[in-house]
Order: C-alpha cells, then structure tokens, then sequence
C-alpha cells in the first residue's frame, strides 16, 4: 500500500538508526511490526488479568499423573 504521510525527519533518522534499517520503508515497517506486537502483548495481558489462569494441581499431583 502507498501511503502519504507528515513525519519529522529527525524521527525518521532516529526510527533508522535504531533499527538498521537501510531505508525509510523498511524502518516503517519495522516500527508498525514492533507496535502491532506490543499492543498484542498488551492486550493479551490485560485479558489475563481481568480474568487470572486457576491451576487445580501442585507440582507433586502433576509428576504423579505424569508417571502414570
């Protein structure tokens, strides 16, 4: 997709720089990866919370079962 977009060229430098990127493209796509993934993470997370993981067995009910 093309895109036209306003950015401040000194964050361009600083997005390129910090991610070896040997392009504006690439260190784009870089940046938006990395901040799809995070907000992912995030939100993950976040479900995690509001709603915590129960675990019914302890590590010795667990190695039994797992023997059997």
């Amino acid at each position: 997709m093309k895109v036209t977009a306003l950015i401040e060229d000194e964050l361009i430098k600083e997005v390129m720089e910090l991610s070896g990127s040997k392009n504006i493209t690439e260190a784009l796509k870089m940046a938006l990866n990395e901040y799809r993934t995070r907000k992912k993470m995030r939100n993950l997370s976040e479900e995690i919370a509001a709603e915590p993981l129960e675990f019914y067995y302890g590590a010795s009910e667990l190695r039994e079962l797992n023997q059997k």
